[in-house]
């Protein structure tokens, strides 16, 4: 569309609008590992400028048939959802307010930052426990577009449990209210002579019409976030019809979010971390039912890879943490460097429990210790300084957290290439699966970290590859078709958190079947019927288009 920066600038939008060439180079990438360049950049100061550019395209979407409207806040998607090549709005630059809080609730703008937000939530003891390993970099609209999880998972699952309200604007440019309906609401709501009514009416007749097609396709894992969770939308013993369900982890495909409620829980007062150094892996599922029998608040994990790339590129930590939590991590690390010298672990796990006294922590940590004597490996128990929330463990959850933006920033001749990065396999399975994982990984020449949530069976393998060469290249496709089918062939999901994107959608179909993946392009084009959010990603992505988009410069 010719200067679509100067047809937006007639219409009542009021924030700002760039369409240089600085500008759309740096929205022209995410987290992950495509490149689309976008024709402007819009920041709204307000919804009413985010329904102005709805209306804007939808408007003008015949006339233009490429023009679209994607959502973006942090940018730290790994899935490629937020970039595009038509409008790019900045929620982060002005819709970043929290609008009110206590200990239970809070009511914040997509593009506020989860650090900034968790430090609002701290004055009132409380926590959004959902936050994932980039927690000091993404946004709570992220959180919510992508059903974000993380290391609290285990205890608290996603969130999309904790967002009983969303300000949602649809593909009529007209905010609305969202929240679960009973029978009696949803049949009025069917009853209204407008979009929003078509919507729901729609919704529900495809849901009810597939309704055991449906619930039989949730997937048999502790967390997901493929596809839209229809699943989770219509209940007929509840009688609950709850339209949030389909919009959290939609990615913004099906409308905008410009506003969140998310329910709060109790922050820890204390916590304890008992670590496990393992050098075989041939107990592993029986270990993790053990762990997780206790009921710990966290189990995490990394693998040797992740460990080594940590010692590499120690001084890099000195930017993340400054001076004094950096000479205090060297310190606390002393130990470990030791103990490496007797033997490199395959695998590094992190137990942690919570409570509410010192004394609690501890006979948790004791009862778990004692129960995985048997196990051949080395423990460590931290976190009862004076601070237990703050004390020796948190060395590890440094390295467990900035592992990704380590291998970011740090291996100039590689570049992250998240691409086989968040699947999920039932922990029971993890002994006879993670060699067969390891192989693959082998077999494609891929340098990669292994880090993820245990209990959970959610790992994370970044590998690092020189994606400008085509031999590089070549490997993805083959690479990523193993690896999803030996996910699936153990009844997992292909992504526990990071979503589909433009990386997994291509592979719902494998996932889920044909009948299924229809009826995802069905929500898709009840809520977007021009398809002007987000278009080609999760449910009508292809690998042509995917494939296509993969950077080639850096």
């Amino acid at each position: 569309m010719n200067d679509l920066k100067g047809k937006l600038q007639q219409t009542s939008f009021s924030g700002e609008l760039d369409d240089s060439a600085e500008t759309k180079e740096f929205y022209s990438h995410d987290a992950s590992m495509f490149e689309i360049v976008p024709e402007v950049v819009a920041s709204p100061k307000t919804a009413e400028d985010v329904a102005t550019l709805v209306k804007f395209v939808a408007e003008n979407k015949q006339n233009n048939p490429e023009l679209s409207i994607t959502a973006r806040s942090a940018g730290t998607d790994m899935s490629g959802a937020a970039i595009n090549d038509s409008i790019i709005v900045d929620f982060n630059k002005h819709l970043n307010q929290l609008i009110s809080m206590d200990a239970t609730q809070a009511v914040v703008q997509p593009g506020m930052f989860f650090r900034d937000f968790d430090l609002e939530t701290i004055k009132f003891d409380a926590l959004l426990p959902s936050y994932p390993a980039s927690r000091d970099l993404c946004s709570v609209g992220g959180m919510v577009n992508n059903n974000s999880g993380g290391e609290k998972s285990l205890e608290f699952g996603k969130t999309d449990k904790y967002v009983p309200e969303l300000k949602f604007i649809f593909a009529d440019g007209i905010e609305r209210v969202v929240k679960p309906l009973t029978k009696t609401q949803l049949i009025a709501k069917m009853g209204q002579a407008d979009f929003e009514g078509r919507v729901y009416k729609d919704l529900f007749e495809m849901i009810e019409s597939n309704y055991d097609l449906i619930k039989a396709a949730k997937p048999n894992v502790s967390k997901d976030s493929t596809g839209y969770h229809l699943w989770n939308v219509w209940d007929r013993e509840t009688g609950v019809f709850d339209l949030t369900q389909a919009i959290i982890g939609a990615q913004g495909t099906l409308g905008f979010v410009t506003e969140a409620t998310f329910k709060l829980v109790p922050r820890p007062k204390h916590s304890g971390l008992l670590v496990l150094f393992l050098r075989d892996i041939d107990d592993l599922g029986e270990l993790i039912a053990t762990v997780v029998k206790h009921k710990p608040a966290s189990f995490e994990g990394f693998d040797d890879q992740t460990l080594l790339l940590a010692m590499k590129f120690m001084p890099s930590f000195l930017s993340f943490l400054g001076p004094v939590k950096f000479i205090h991590l060297l310190f606390t690390l002393i130990p470990e460097g030791f103990q490496l010298l007797r033997g490199f672990p395959k695998l590094v796990l992190m137990i942690e429990f919570t409570g509410e006294t010192e004394h609690e922590v501890r006979e948790k940590v004791k009862a778990l210790h004692k129960e995985l004597k048997p196990y051949k490996a080395r423990y460590e128990i931290n976190g009862f300084e004076e601070d237990p929330t703050e004390g020796s463990s948190e060395k590890f959850w440094i390295l467990r957290r900035r592992s990704f933006q380590l291998l970011r920033s740090k291996v100039k001749d590689k570049h992250t290439a998240p691409f086989i990065d968040d699947f999920v396999v039932n922990p029971e399975h993890l002994p006879e699966f993670f060699p067969k994982i390891r192989e693959i990984i082998k077999k494609y020449k891929l340098f990669a970290t292994i880090a993820g949530h245990m209990g959970d069976g959610n790992f994370h393998i970044i590998p690092l590859m020189k994606l400008e060469d085509p031999n590089d290249r070549a490997k993805l496709e083959p690479a990523m078709r193993e690896v999803n089918n030996l996910v699936l062939s153990y009844k997992g999901s292909i992504s526990g958190e990071h979503n589909d994107g433009l990386i997994r959608g291509p592979w719902l179909k494998d996932m889920y079947g044909e009948e299924v993946l229809n009826l995802f392009k069905q929500t898709k084009d009840i809520f977007d019927p021009d398809h002007i959010f987000n278009p080609r990603k999760k449910a009508y992505a292809t690998w042509e288009y995917t494939f296509s988009h993969i950077r080639e410069h850096f």
